[in-house]
């Protein structure tokens, strides 16, 4: 017998708006990858070249130009040699900005979650869509109140006003 059918993705023009919009948002989204789909519980927010805590606080470099392209694709990087992170591009083209999942169904943390979906060198730079193997499906809005801000995880070298920045969203009580 069959499963349930895939959700289907999320369109083009849901990731070109804010990052924090976009964020907001993802919580409570499929993460679709392979023949996996588990719900995004966790993010946080990279926003523009003023964001002391983004990749493109610096500019454009060979790593992070993709967060300089067009939304709604995947910028994936390896951290401190270790683990894979995955990112999806927001706003408008030729503005750096960019979501961090940090936490999908079982997986807390962002290391963990992209070694448990398999996501990894080769989904950089591709599109937020079923052909590329991970995409984000169509769910429902999570109401405000099940939504909790926090400072962002590990960013402390960029300085206090962005360290203490309410950027991370989390997922209050998942079912």
């Amino acid at each position: 017998m069959p499963g349930p059918l895939p959700p289907r993705p999320l369109p083009p023009q849901f990731y070109r708006r804010s990052a924090l919009a976009v964020a907001r948002d993802l919580l409570g989204k499929p993460l679709c990858c392979g023949d996996q789909c588990h719900r995004i519980t966790e993010v946080e927010v990279y926003e523009g070249t003023r964001d002391l805590a983004s990749h493109a606080a610096r500019g454009t470099t060979p790593r992070n130009e993709v967060m300089f392209g067009p939304p709604g694709h995947w910028y994936v990087y390896l951290c401190y040699g270790v683990h894979w992170l995955a990112n999806i591009v927001t706003g408008p083209r030729h503005y750096p900005a960019a979501v961090l999942l940090r936490g999908v169904g079982p997986w807390t943390g962002p290391g963990k979650l992209t070694r448990g979906l398999g996501m990894g060198p080769t989904l950089d730079r591709a599109p937020v869509a079923p052909h590329s193997g991970c995409y984000v499906g169509a769910a429902p809005v999570l109401p405000l109140d099940r939504i909790r801000r926090t400072p962002r995880i590990g960013i402390d070298a960029a300085g206090p006003e962005w360290a203490a920045a309410p950027l991370r969203l989390v997922w209050k009580d998942p079912c």
